[in-house]
Formats: structure tokens, sequence, C-alpha cells
């Protein structure tokens, strides 16, 4: 393990420990149809950012600032976080996007809150763009993003609710696209991947069927740095590399609706 990855580590004389997950254990997935007991926003303009991503929401505004200055929104979403792999991964890359975790199990959502806090205490200035909420996305992404406000949602080896009767409990299925739609800027991107084949089948078959997305061809996903994050950023996708085993990888791209 890298110096980096200690579960403390130091920076301008000062630590920060890194939660550990034997902490944090929780079921491996939750029921998303069963009811929960969290905040819940009425509407994205009454969730407070600033607790949130307090680096670019100052407390105090400059004196110059009359308002003109647009407010900072999250563009990317993780939908089933996990412990949070794929946003520490993409934090770098994209250091002035803000982009959150949306996890349903509470102990794991806070291990990636005490992660993150943990991160920018190790390492000043960075880590600020991300963060997590614990919600039920398959019920209430409505309520925390405006039409259009997203540029790229990512579902990471989802629950695959192998039983037929569960199915309805799928993160990705024909009704679900239409809030995902929504939520979707036009030329936005889905990505979706598992290790489940018959589960890769299914999502590739709804994306495929919604009039609302398209497939992003190989050649444009072969130059994505995001898409070299799927299989290996989330612990998950770190199993299933070193058992070997076979990953299915769909990307689709939010379009516009057709006439007629």
């Amino acid at each position: 393990m890298s110096k980096n990855n200690n579960s403390t580590m130091r920076q301008n004389g000062q630590s920060a420990r890194l939660p550990r997950k034997r902490f944090y254990r929780a079921r491996a997935h939750s029921n998303p149809l069963s009811d929960s007991h969290f905040p819940i926003p009425i509407s994205p303009a009454d969730v407070d950012y600033s607790q949130h991503y307090p680096h670019f929401f100052p407390s105090e505004r400059s004196d110059h600032d009359n308002g003109s200055t647009p407010t900072p929104k999250i563009r990317f979403a993780d939908i089933g976080c996990g412990f949070g792999g794929l946003l520490v991964g993409l934090s770098p890359l994209f250091p002035d996007t803000l982009m959150i975790g949306m996890e349903l199990r509470d102990k794991v959502t806070e291990y990636v809150k005490e992660r993150i806090l943990a991160l920018r205490a190790a390492n000043p200035g960075r880590y600020e763009n991300i963060s997590v909420v614990r919600t039920n996305s398959m019920k209430y992404i409505p309520n925390y993003f405006e039409k259009g406000q997203l540029s790229k949602m990512f579902f990471l080896f989802p629950d695959p609710h192998f039983k037929e009767k569960n199915h309805r409990r799928r993160v990705i299925s024909l009704q679900l696209l239409d809030e995902y739609a929504y939520a979707l800027e036009v030329g936005g991107i889905i990505y979706t991947i598992t290790d489940v084949e018959e589960l890769g089948d299914w999502m590739r078959s709804c994306l495929e069927d919604h009039p609302m997305f398209k497939a992003v061809p190989e050649e444009e996903l072969e130059a994505d740095l995001v898409v070299k994050l799927l299989s290996f950023a989330t612990e998950e996708g770190q199993k299933v590399a070193r058992n070997g085993g076979q990953t299915f990888r769909a990307v689709y791209r939010r379009i516009m609706l057709e006439d007629g």
C-alpha cells in the first residue's frame, strides 16, 4: 500500500485518519422500494450545498460580488456510490466540477463523509468538489437536480436483483430513465457497468429502447478518461478484477427527443 493510501496521512505537520470500513459494515444492498427515514428536500433549491462544498460556497461573499457570479451546481452524480472510490478518482481529474454520491445505506454514507473529510484535511485545497448524501435515487432525483443540470451520471455495479419479481427494484429501467433524462443535459452521458451479464444486457436494452439515449461510439469511449475508472475505481470493480471476472459496460448519451 502506498503512503498516500495509509490509514493515517500526514501533510504540513498534521495527520488525518481515514475511516476504517470494518467500523461501517452494512448489507451489500438495500431494498430501494422500502421506506427509509432521512431528510428529503422539497426541491433542488432547498438543498444547502454550502454544507457539502464550503470551498465553493464561502460564508461571506466578496463586497464586489453583486450576485452576478453564477452559483456553482452539481454536474456529476454517482448513483449508489458505495464507499466513494469513483468520486475520489474523479475529483482530481475535474477539480472545478462539483460531484455528489447518492447512497441509501446509512453506515456507508457516513463512511464516505468521513473519508472525504480526512482526504481534505490531509490534502489542503483538494477533494473540495466531492460530497455524499444519503437518499433513495430511485425516488428523489427530481428533489436534488434541476432539469438538464447534470452532465454525467454513473451506475457502477448496481444490485442485480436476480429474481424476476425483483426486477422492478433495478436502478436502470425504462421508467427511471425518464427521470435520468430529465436531470441530464442534452449531450450528457450515462455510464453503466456490471459483472453480471444478464444485468448488463438488461441495462443496455433499456437504454437502447429509450428514445432519449443513444450509444456512445467505441472510438469516443477510448478517448474518455472517465471510462478508464469504471472498472477499477470502486471496491466492487477491484474485487471483480482480482478474481479475473468479466465486466459488461454500456455508455449512452442523452439526446433530443425527436418529433413525430
